[in-house]
């Protein structure tokens, strides 16, 4: 079993598309990284949700838009190959995605980079909406 927080099963990702969950980095920065589908070992791999070229998050909450192996920028159209994080086209390319790095162990995903902590599944945004004591109603 690998030195980590579990993040998910590997059947939670899905085919086409990304797992959303937020980090904290070493300087208590919050972030929010995404699980995608890989061809490679182990099957999956995460980056920050953030497109290096702008910070365009490639999850909004309904998962990464995903074509052939490549996450696509939702902004420009720029692709970037989900197993290495390259991108090779657009305003993006030649640039990478932050890598944050997962081991797969027992079907589990687990966080095993020192740079971040795990605090949950979902994005940063995610809430049971606003809370409110006023007393009005509409």
């Amino acid at each position: 079993m690998p030195e980590g927080t579990r993040i998910a099963a590997v059947d939670a990702v899905p085919e086409r598309g990304s797992y959303l969950f937020s980090v904290e980095d070493a300087f208590t920065n919050e972030r929010e990284a995404i699980l995608v589908p890989c061809e490679d070992e182990p099957g999956v791999e995460a980056w920050l949700n953030n497109c290096p070229h702008e910070d365009q998050r490639f999850d909004r909450g309904d998962g990464a838009a995903m074509r052939d192996g490549e996450i696509i920028c939702p902004k420009h159209g720029s692709l970037f190959d989900a197993c290495e994080g390259d991108c090779g086209n657009g305003p993006a390319a030649g640039s990478s995605l932050r890598p944050v790095e997962v081991a797969v162990a027992d079907g589990d995903v687990f966080l095993v980079d020192d740079g971040y902590t795990y605090l949950k599944d979902g994005g940063l945004d995610d809430d049971e909406g606003p809370s409110s004591t006023s007393h009005l109603s509409f």
